[in-house]
């Protein structure tokens, strides 16, 4: 890495590698900033699902190990898809958090190796604004006041984007569960598999979302209006079940998906609704795994039709983690001038999401 501390500011052409590994899929991306916006020019995706789904979760030893065995091959393969000389990059972005404490650590030396390697600056920066920067690569630059719900497996927040720069301000998060976590939770109690997301999501399609009429968590007025919470909705499901078991009951797998995930579903489309138009703010993102998903997407853009919000949702193969939305968050930061990290940069698992830089 250049040891260099010296203001960067980069303009259109240049390009950026975007490095991800903050849980199980390791991700490289490269992007080039353009007059107004960035460009997505190819991206490389390497995933350890498969590993740990006779855990019913992420292992956090397993995911280093495969990170460290699909780092090299991945970023070679990106470079090829972007159709980019290999090393022909002027800044790498790397994810320096929130994530797995193993995980980061091989994303940050890899970067690391080829900032040092290449003589090019690098840049730690957050998972989570990588998540909002992502929608940028497909629909273009943000305005600069911008709502985001960003609802994946490890995070549900609502966010204030100003700039991906650096000014993004928590409006609400959960206090117990994401909603990701919650699918995975109800997903492994009804013997579906992991991850849970996109399986209830298929199975929801054929059932009844009313048949089962579960709470919709934190809607009494009990916060902020803004936060979350799916463990409540988790145990009601459970109860449910079991209630049916002792009855003798077939389980209506599909009603009980429909029925779970239209009461995730309504709880954050509603309380993203009620925050854009509180703060005045007319266009909305969804980020995020869960962004994916098809009951969401559809009720969301019902809703912030009748509340007159622009909505915007990148496609699904950028909601979940890789490195292109990496490599934006970084082109946004060195577009608008940023010191490079420092050569002691390092993982931090407790990133918050108003660290867009890690210094």
């Amino acid at each position: 890495m250049t040891a260099s501390a010296d203001l960067v500011t980069l303009g259109p052409g240049a390009v950026i590698l975007g490095l991800e590994s903050s849980c199980d899929e390791t991700g490289a991306g490269l992007v080039r900033l353009t007059e107004d916006g960035v460009e997505l020019l190819g991206q490389e995706l390497a995933s350890s699902q498969d590993e740990h789904a006779r855990f019913g979760g992420v292992v956090p030893e397993i995911a280093s190990r495969a990170h460290l065995e699909a780092m090299t091959a991945t970023v070679h393969g990106a470079f090829t898809k972007a159709g980019v000389p290999f090393g022909a990059v002027d800044a790498i972005a790397v994810t320096s958090g929130p994530g797995l404490a193993g995980a980061l650590l091989v994303g940050v030396a890899a970067a690391k190796a080829y900032a040092a390697a290449w003589g090019v600056p690098l840049f730690g920066v957050n998972h989570l604004a990588g998540h909002v920067a992502a929608d940028t690569l497909e629909h273009g630059p943000l305005p600069s006041d911008t709502l985001a719900l960003l609802v994946s497996g490890g995070h549900t927040q609502l966010l204030h984007v100003q700039s991906l720069a650096g000014q993004i301000t928590e409006v609400g998060t959960t206090i117990d569960d994401a909603a990701g976590e919650a699918y995975d939770k109800v997903a492994r109690l009804l013997g579906l598999g992991y991850p849970g997301g996109p399986v209830i999501d298929k199975l929801a399609a054929t059932g009844d979302p009313k048949a089962i009429a579960f709470p919709r968590g934190l809607t009494g007025g009990r916060d902020n209006g803004y936060n979350f919470s799916f463990s409540g909705l988790k145990t009601a499901v459970a109860r449910w079940v079991e209630q049916a078991e002792r009855d003798g009951r077939e389980l209506p797998i599909n009603d009980i998906c429909a029925s779970f995930q239209e009461a995730v579903v309504d709880v954050l489309t509603a309380k993203m609704v009620r925050a854009a138009t509180d703060l005045k703010l007319s266009t909305v993102v969804i980020a995020g795994g869960v962004a994916a998903n098809g009951r969401l997407r559809a009720l969301a853009a019902e809703r912030c039709e009748a509340a007159g919000l622009t909505l915007r949702i990148p496609r699904p193969g950028l909601c979940t983690d890789n490195g292109a939305m990496i490599a934006a968050v970084g082109a946004h930061v060195v577009r608008a001038g940023a010191f490079p990290s420092s050569g002691t940069l390092s993982g931090n698992p407790g990133m918050l999401v108003s660290q867009v830089l890690a210094g």
